[in-house]
């Protein structure tokens, strides 16, 4: 394994490094404006959401490695504390990566890469129409990280108002506690940035489903049976799915199943060689989502 001390890189190569490393991350395209009331759009890939309440996102304009100069965007909401943050899809990451060129200050991005201004409803910077959710945000506070070129300074943004188009709302109306319709995560195709040139899609055929803890503890790898916890054809994931119930299952003398059946009448003669047909069928069963008849097939064995 290559091992790195980044003290010792160029800022550059560590900055190249890095970006590879911590990915895919999202991209806040932001839009502020001056005192003059000139207005900035620019992408940033160093963003994320760090609290709910409050709402409270971080977004980082670094220094530039090159000659150690700031962005536009930085000298802005030190003048004007308000951003607006527009959520990057798909069908519009060619015109954000257009937006990310230095033009000179007092340019006008949303002109030069064809997005169109819409006014905000409670902060000074305007909205990227085409942007799908569009965060108004109040900056709380900007703090540098350094001094030197590819120094990051954190912009702490307090998310005043969302607004979010109807096409990517729930079509099954699925509603919060307080009956307002939820965003459909299949319909919303995020655009995430990797290292060099390159980003992700999200879409449909990369989703996929984790089932999450919760307030009922897993019982943990540790506690499942050795055979299992040392087989030689589950993954990690796949004990991890079945580490994630909060208590061992017993066998449902109810659970049917053909190919089971086959599996213990063809291999009974051979316990070893049936422990591995059981193991890859539970296997196959996990890596389908089906944890309650992967536990079923595995404990036949037993």
């Amino acid at each position: 394994m290559l091992t790195i001390h980044l003290k010792e890189l160029k800022p550059f190569d560590a900055q190249n490094y890095l970006q590879h490393a911590i990915a895919p991350r999202p991209i806040c395209f932001a839009s502020t404006i001056d005192k003059a009331g000139n207005v900035n759009l620019s992408p940033f890939s160093f963003f994320n959401l760090f609290s709910s309440n409050p709402p409270v996102v971080i977004f980082s304009p670094a220094r530039r490695v090159r000659d150690n100069t700031t962005k536009h965007t930085l000298e802005n909401v030190l003048e004007i504390p308000e951003v607006v943050i527009n959520i990057v899809d798909f069908d519009m990451v060619q015109q954000t990566s257009l937006a990310s060129c230095e033009f000179a200050k007092g340019t006008n991005e949303f002109i030069k890469a064809g997005f169109t201004e819409e006014k905000a409803t409670l902060v000074s910077p305007p909205m990227v129409k085409e942007s799908k959710i569009k965060l108004e945000c109040k900056v709380l506070e900007v703090k540098p990280l350094g001094t030197e070129g590819g120094a990051g300074n954190l912009v702490i943004c307090e998310v005043l108002c969302m607004h979010i188009d109807e096409s990517i709302l729930d079509a099954d109306h699925s509603a919060t506690a307080q009956g307002l319709p939820k965003i459909d995560q299949t319909k919303l195709h995020h655009v995430a940035r990797l290292g060099g040139d390159w980003y992700a899609k999200i879409d449909e055929s990369n989703l996929f489903k984790v089932a999450k803890p919760n307030t009922q503890l897993g019982i943990g790898v540790d506690a499942l049976p050795e055979s299992i916890r040392k087989s030689s054809i589950l993954t990690g994931n796949n004990l991890g799915q079945l580490a994630n119930v909060h208590e061992m299952p017993f066998v449902d003398p109810a659970f049917t199943d053909d190919k089971l059946k086959n599996i213990i009448q063809y291999y009974s003669i051979n316990p070893d060689e049936m422990d591995k047909e059981l193991h890859r069928y539970a296997k196959e069963l996990l890596d389908a989502g089906k944890v309650t008849e992967a536990w079923q097939v595995l404990l036949a064995d037993y």
